[in-house]
């Protein structure tokens, strides 16, 4: 399915020259018609002579309107360039001119129209050599010029079948399975509800699909889809699509937001983006840093501020790199063709490609790698767009770095083994890396900082707790700031790159030991020789600790030297292990055991024993019957 659009100056007839070739004028308000002054969007469609539909979309040609045209001529597939033979090329021809070239608008046709108006042919051939000269060194310079008179109905069918001709040599829209629709018209109808339009780019919408619109956020599903009036069960790329939505209200969504299927993987809300920038031949002026502008990408139009990158002013004719801040969120991605206008005195600046759609944040200016990075992007390999995805989301999953890249499934599939086996890129996971894979990755060089970083933190937490087996999970994953999953990935990694090793709940370096001074090791002594004397009734763990200190004492508890029972009870870990034996020998010869039973057996107080039955009541090993205890299970 494709989509034509018109393009030109005013009452250059271009809604007369849609109404000859589709048999409907698509000037649909009555202000148009009044005026008979084209303001809004119009739409149509026709068959070509291979029976092909093509959608039409008809921009309005006069200046006050440019922004209008804007919102519908981003998603087209070639361009009708409409000059009317009694005028010739005019400021707003060579302004819808700039914008086709900015856009790079795949292909195109100079449509001469109102031909017979022209005195003779001789006229005609003057006139072309002038568009000749406007349009050559634009997009057009070698598109076809066709002779044309709505009027009289000459040269409509050589027009068709030219359209023909310049669409075939044309791909069709990719479907990259992740669909989107900008908006460029809502309404709603009785009986029917909310209706939006747009036209259809990377994937297919069904009948049935939950849907959201960004950046709004509404969520809805598709009640029904047209194109061109007729009913589908599934939209395709490229077509001029009208969806009806239920859920929502046709009065909270406005034009330039976006249909997407609602999976948030595949398209997020950005106020940021990095971009390439020309700035026009004819610009009235050159561009400076921190400017204001009108940012057009898609149907969406707001206003941003413009930061220039590597350079202090763009004089016109000239090309850069930009950072737009955007006052409102929009949905854009890599690749997208975009046009910035200067909000007052009205003009149009110029435009070029999305490079980053999600930078990581505000550059500086001259930063060296920065511009690296958007050279990379703008100009390498698949596998260098790949990379500086992956660069881009500092960890993510497969499927999210590819998405973010916007490479089509064969590209991204070889650059991301590329990658793989250059070990560019690094699995964190195990599993099969496909394109679509789930599986956590990192881009080498923020693996080697993040590896560092873990690392470190491990090591000053030893260097800081020498008395300490180990930092615990969760202070360390605080600390990273990384999600649990992404946390658990990498601790995992560095476990087996036998860097860093588990230790139940703590983590230490690969050989990390606890080591007591000589000082130390004689209070140890001390306080184990009355464990020793009295090994089910020891000290307390107030006792322990004023004898050793506090850092001793929980170092020979991550040693398992000592098992803590209760707040207040500690045992030796041996000593322990031989009453959890001595209660298992007894409930296996006898059902139960009471707490005077344990103490008498123990030799101890009535204190340690219910401090030790009721830990192993809370172990599982034991539970209450009455006023005794037997195994559990």
């Amino acid at each position: 399915m494709r989509v034509i659009s018109t393009a030109g100056h005013v009452d250059h007839g271009k809604s007369t020259l849609i109404e000859a070739l589709t048999g409907t004028h698509p000037d649909r308000l009555k202000e148009e018609q009044a005026r008979e002054m084209t303001i809004e969007l119009g739409f149509g469609w026709m068959n070509l002579p291979n029976g092909e539909e093509v959608g039409i979309v008809d921009v309005p040609g006069h200046r006050d309107f440019i922004e209008n045209m804007l919102s519908g001529i981003g998603g087209i597939d070639a361009a009708l360039l409409v000059i009317a033979a009694d005028e010739g090329v005019m400021p707003q021809t060579k302004e819808h001119l700039a914008i086709l070239d900015l856009l790079q608008i795949p292909a195109g046709l100079i449509v001469l129209t109102k031909t017979d108006l022209a005195s003779d042919s001789g006229w005609l051939d003057l006139l072309e050599k002038d568009i000749r000269l406007a349009v050559s060194e634009t997009i057009l310079k070698d598109a076809p010029i066709l002779r044309v008179s709505a009027k009289n109905k000459t040269g409509l069918k050589e027009l068709l079948i030219s359209i023909e001709k310049i669409l075939e040599s044309k791909p069709v829209r990719p479907d990259l399975n992740r669909p989107r629709l900008p908006i460029d018209r809502v309404f709603s109808m009785s009986g029917f509800g909310t209706i939006v339009t747009g036209t259809l780019a990377d994937g297919r919408l069904s009948v049935g699909d939950e849907v959201i619109i960004l950046p709004s956020g509404q969520e809805g599903r598709i009640r029904g889809l047209q194109t061109h009036k007729k009913k589908e069960d599934t939209a395709v790329p490229g077509s001029r699509t009208a969806v009806n939505i239920s859920g929502v209200d046709a009065e909270t969504i406005r034009r330039g937001e976006v249909v997407v299927h609602r999976d948030p993987m595949q398209y997020q809300i950005t106020r940021r983006v990095d971009a390439r920038f020309r700035l026009l031949k004819d610009a009235s002026t050159a561009l400076t840093h921190s400017t204001e502008v009108k940012f057009f990408v898609g149907a969406s139009e707001t206003i941003a501020n413009l930061r220039l990158l590597g350079t202090e002013e763009l004089n016109p004719g000239e090309e850069g790199w930009i950072q737009l801040e955007l006052r409102d969120p929009i949905v854009t991605v890599r690749g997208d063709r975009y046009i910035l206008r200067r909000p007052s005195p009205s003009e149009t600046l110029g435009g070029g490609v999305i490079i980053d759609h999600q930078p990581k944040g505000r550059h500086k200016r001259f930063d060296e790698n920065v511009l690296k990075s958007l050279a990379s992007l703008s100009q390498g390999s698949p596998a260098d767009i790949l990379f500086e995805a992956a660069l881009g989301l500092q960890g993510a999953s497969i499927k999210e770095i590819i998405l973010r890249s916007r490479l089509e499934s064969t590209s991204a599939g070889e650059a991301l083994q590329e990658l793989i086996t250059s070990e560019k890129l690094i699995l964190l996971e195990d599993g099969v890396e496909t394109i679509t894979s789930d599986l956590l990755a990192i881009a080498i060089p923020q693996w080697n900082i993040l590896r560092e970083r873990v690392l470190q933190i491990v090591q000053t937490h030893h260097e800081n707790f020498p008395l300490r087996a180990g930092i615990p999970r969760e202070e360390l994953k605080s600390k990273l700031k990384l999600s649990p999953r992404f946390f658990n990935a990498v601790i995992a990694m560095l476990a087996k790159g036998q860097l860093l090793i588990e230790k139940g709940k703590l983590v230490a370096i690969q050989g990390h030991e606890i080591k007591f001074n000589e000082l130390e090791q004689a209070k140890i002594q001390t306080l184990m020789r009355k464990f020793s004397e009295n090994p089910f009734g020891p000290p307390s763990i107030k006792e322990s600790q004023t004898e050793v200190g506090e850092g001793v004492f929980g170092a020979l508890v991550e040693l398992n030297e000592l098992f803590v029972v209760s707040t207040d009870i500690v045992f030796r870990k041996r000593d322990y292990d031989r009453i959890v034996e001595l209660i298992r020998e007894t409930l296996s010869k006898k059902e139960k055991i009471t707490l005077a039973e344990v103490r008498d057996m123990l030799g101890t107080t009535r204190k340690y024993a219910q401090a030790i039955l009721e830990h192993l009541d809370a172990m599982g090993i034991t539970m209450r019957d009455g006023d005794a205890r037997r195994l559990k299970g």
